[in-house]
């Protein structure tokens, strides 16, 4: 073999040279240079053809992973979701009376208590509305004292038979009138003070103001459609969130139990979750979502909650006592299921078939199917072959659980 390829290469200057074209017409010089080159690259050649080709049927190195100690530990099973801060209460403030808007007595997004002036209206023609009403009662209060001592009279001279029994009938419901009269010149002056009254637009609840959507100036309507401001109760304020119609049992009976709270996560550094009771669990599963409803009420005295606001919350539902735990970069998914690779004191690889009994969706899983202290892999499951020898690198971390 080595006699064929030296003549092979000895004889390459001159087939170079025997080309045809523009290498047939280099000199002898540049002839020999491509020639080695040649040369050169087909030894590269032969060498791959008879060494590279065998290299396979040399065992392969152990591929390098990285492992984890699986343990045992006490489980919360914590469902995550969405909740929106709702309001106890929104308030839109309108006017009960027509008139001109003269000022307003607070500031856009001031936190104002029950009671308070937000807004006045002119109250001079109500004030000269319940003048007149007044006046009116007194007129018709003398005429009702001149009423009933004509029915006096009347009925004296009506027992001597000194008058017909019609104009004594006539004296007493002319007096009766006059009483009818005053009663409703009495409710006319208490609808005047009512009006009066609302001239002064106060707020209904405690909450913080929005915008000014009307300013002073304006003629306002009674009971228009469109507000004048809008107040929002935001101390308390309640979390509504949903949870799967899968936890509906586990739901109600923690529910029963008082044990059911809510933790909501602000993300704010340095600021711990918020902890409340869940009060109210719906009484229909949607059928959009398949969830079911529950709210849970917080004081807000930091006024850190802003209605409408999304944040993330966690609802403790069960408890695995004594789990075997490994980090989630540990568990793998295959056609028949999730599994874990197993490295075995000889350090083999073993593909061990588990199911997952909890998963809290950032680092760690609760699994059946494994016992504390047996070693997973983390990281390098794609270099492993079922039952093929593994080289383990620096451990991982053990699951953080909380």
């Amino acid at each position: 073999m080595n006699m064929r390829f030296s003549n092979a290469f000895d004889s390459l200057p001159a087939r170079v040279g025997a080309m045809p074209g523009r290498f047939g017409r280099l000199d002898r010089r540049t002839r020999r240079i491509v020639g080695a080159a040649i040369a050169a690259a087909s030894l590269g050649l032969v060498a791959y053809l008879i060494w590279g080709t065998g290299s396979s049927d040399r065992a392969r190195p152990a591929p390098l992973v990285i492992t984890a100690t699986a343990t045992s530990a006490d489980v919360t099973v914590v469902e995550h979701t969405i909740g929106t801060v709702v309001a106890n209460s929104t308030v839109q403030v309108t006017s009960q009376v027509t008139g001109q808007l003269v000022r307003a007595a607070f500031r856009e997004g001031q936190i104002v208590r029950s009671g308070d002036l937000l807004f006045e209206i002119d109250p001079r023609p109500f004030q000269a509305a319940l003048q007149q009403a007044r006046a009116q009662l007194a007129k018709d209060t003398a005429q009702l004292v001149m009423a009933q001592n004509n029915k006096q009279r009347y009925d004296a001279l009506f027992a001597q038979n000194a008058i017909s029994s019609q104009q004594r009938d006539e004296s007493d419901a002319t007096a009766k009138s006059m009483v009818a009269t005053v009663e409703s010149d009495r409710a006319a002056i208490r609808m005047a003070e009512l009006n009066l009254g609302y001239t002064q637009i106060r707020s209904p609840v405690n909450g913080k103001t929005g915008p000014i959507l009307i300013q002073p100036g304006n003629l306002v309507t009674a009971n228009s459609a469109n507000p004048l401001v809008v107040l929002t109760q935001i101390e308390p304020v309640k979390l509504s969130f949903s949870l799967p119609q899968s936890d509906i049992g586990t739901i109600q009976k923690r529910a029963a139990a008082g044990t059911l709270t809510a933790l909501l996560d602000t993300h704010e550094p340095k600021v711990p979750q918020l902890s409340a009771k869940v009060d109210f669990v719906s009484n229909q599963v949607s059928n959009l979502t398949g969830t079911i409803e529950l709210r849970a009420d917080f004081d807000n005295k930091d006024h850190r909650l802003v209605p409408g606001q999304q944040v993330d919350v966690d609802v403790a539902l069960n408890n695995l006592p004594k789990a075997t735990v490994v980090p989630r970069e540990a568990v793998n998914e295959g056609p028949s299921g999730r599994y874990v690779f197993v490295v075995t004191r000889d350090q083999t690889a073993q593909m061990r078939p588990v199911t997952v009994l909890y998963d809290n969706g950032t680092s760690f899983m609760a699994v059946k199917g494994l016992k504390p202290k047996e070693r997973v892999i983390v990281d390098g499951q794609l270099r492993v072959l079922p039952g093929a020898k593994v080289t383990t690198g620096k451990s991982h971390k053990a699951a953080k659980t909380p």
